[in-house]
């Protein structure tokens, strides 16, 4: 195991002693630890746009644009996707509201309210969808994110 290390640096004249080199070998693994550490101390924060385009594109539209014509009924007595750009509604509703509503489904904040939208409670953790909703408050417009983050 310890071929591999220069013989120079067990050497005993005074720029590489024992003990210096030992020294450098525990602040080289201590710096090691700490970064390790640290990293496994801070979990990755998920990628909101790369979930969005997963999980909510296919009917909230890639660019937040919705479904066409959105306030009307469908022939089930349902609406269509709103869009999650400042022309629809998102931006009314509270970081609490968008989380049960995203998790626990629509039904969560207005019971009976019959929708095409499930639940991902159990297919996305809270952190992926506060990731997800941060992403979509990035496209709104600077007075949509104020009233949104004043609710």
């Amino acid at each position: 195991m310890y071929s591999r290390i220069p013989a120079v640096l067990f050497a005993t004249d005074r720029r590489f002693s024992a003990a210096h080199c030992l020294m450098m070998v525990l602040l080289a693994l201590t710096v090691t630890i700490l970064a390790a550490t640290t990293a496994l101390a801070q979990p990755e924060r998920p990628d909101g746009q790369a979930l969005y385009l997963e999980y909510c594109a296919s009917c909230h539209g890639a660019n937040l644009e919705g479904q066409p014509n959105w306030m009307e009924r469908l022939p089930s007595g349902r609406l269509p996707a709103p869009p999650h750009d400042e022309t629809g509604h998102t931006w009314h509703h509270s970081d609490e509201q968008l989380l049960r509503i995203v998790r626990d489904g629509l039904a969560a904040i207005a019971p009976g309210y019959e929708t095409d939208m499930p639940a991902f409670r159990g297919t996305l953790s809270d952190q992926e969808i506060v990731a997800i909703l941060d992403d979509i408050k990035q496209a709104w417009p600077d007075r949509e994110r104020e009233v949104q983050r004043s609710r």
